[in-house]
């Protein structure tokens, strides 16, 4: 079973992009230079001290409630795998539920375990067994062509930007990191797409989701040890990329949201912490509010995702109901 582009937009915006995209183009060498010019706008993004600046200083109301909007329909899915897939769903949810009691930090590792058990269980292990575990590497050359950099490499920037570095930095933020350093995350993430591109890889960046789950106190009670948990994923994505084969038949098996479902569990505490944060300053929380509505509706207008509308529309409610940042009002009272 493939994920349509709702599916995929609950996990990656920039998956998303690619999916509405196919009507434009049936090429992928074309998609190709569209990954590259992303890449490009990522590098140019962290060479320019301005622009730089500029995204990473949203206020935090909004990007907050962009954060929460981006992980609201990822986290109310073990509620939906529950109901409409009780006998997958539930054993991974209450797996999860038995562990976040007497193991909290093992929790989400026994609800993958628990999801690959009950997926093999309902019978579809025949096309793992018949699946090559050896990877194939395969070099696309890109095509730039002015319509499909148009229409699928500046929105895959902008979601990009929006849905995955913009909540990555007030991940990073809200875990009490407060000065990432954004220029070098963003070009060398840029450089990297540059390269990766002809090796398939649309974007590399922050990835929100993920770094949620890695920058928090689940993953160490000591910020300064978190790293570790940030090593290990990149560990276990070399594992997974050398045993590709078996891990694409395994997602391509298992139901899209089941799979949505098992990130959900992983995202409860990004969930409340990105929440918490967006409505923290009364004065702001309508705002915050409506940012997050329009970001967890997951509309899509003009090719490009709700979390770009989000900030679009939070920013200007902010400037409408004429907020003003804490430590000038402060200033201003006499």
């Amino acid at each position: 079973m493939v994920p349509d582009a709702a599916e995929l937009r609950l996990v990656d915006p920039g998956a998303a992009v690619l999916v509405a995209a196919e009507a434009t183009t049936g090429d992928f060498r074309a998609a190709v230079g569209a990954f590259v010019l992303c890449g490009v706008l990522l590098l140019v993004t962290g060479l320019w001290p301005a622009l730089a600046r500029a995204v990473t200083r949203i206020p935090k109301p909004i990007a907050s409630a962009m954060l929460a909007g981006i992980l609201f329909p990822i986290c109310i899915a073990p509620v939906l795998a529950a109901v409409q897939l009780p006998a997958l769903g539930l054993p991974v949810v209450i797996v999860w539920l038995l562990f976040a009691r007497i193991a909290p930090r093992w929790a989400v590792p026994a609800a993958v375990l628990a999801t690959v058990v009950v997926v093999l269980a309902s019978g579809e292990g025949a096309e793992l067994a018949a699946t090559p575990l050896a990877p194939v590497l395969s070099v696309t050359w890109p095509v730039f062509d002015p319509l499909v950099l148009v229409s699928l490499g500046l929105p895959l920037y902008v979601v990009t930007m929006a849905g995955q570095n913009v909540p990555g930095f007030e991940v990073l933020k809200t875990f009490g990191y407060p000065h990432p350093p954004a220029r070098v995350v963003l070009a060398s993430t840029g450089a990297a797409t540059v390269v990766g591109s002809v090796l398939g890889a649309y974007t590399l960046n922050l990835a929100a989701i993920t770094a949620a789950m890695m920058a928090g106190p689940d993953a160490h009670p000591d910020r300064d040890r978190r790293w570790v948990a940030s090593v290990a994923g990149g560990v276990c994505y070399l594992v997974l990329g050398l045993g590709s084969g078996a891990a694409t038949a395994l997602v391509t098996v298992t139901p899209p949201l089941l799979i949505t479902a098992v990130a959900g569990l992983a995202l409860f505490g990004a969930l409340a912490t990105a929440t918490t944060g967006a409505l923290e300053e009364p004065a702001t929380r309508v705002v915050a509010v409506v940012t997050f509505l329009v970001v967890a509706s997951q509309v899509s207008v003009a090719g490009i995702g709700s979390a770009f509308w989000g900030l679009v529309v939070g920013g200007i409610a902010m400037l409408w109901l004429g907020w003003r940042p804490r430590r000038r009002r402060e200033l201003a009272t006499p």
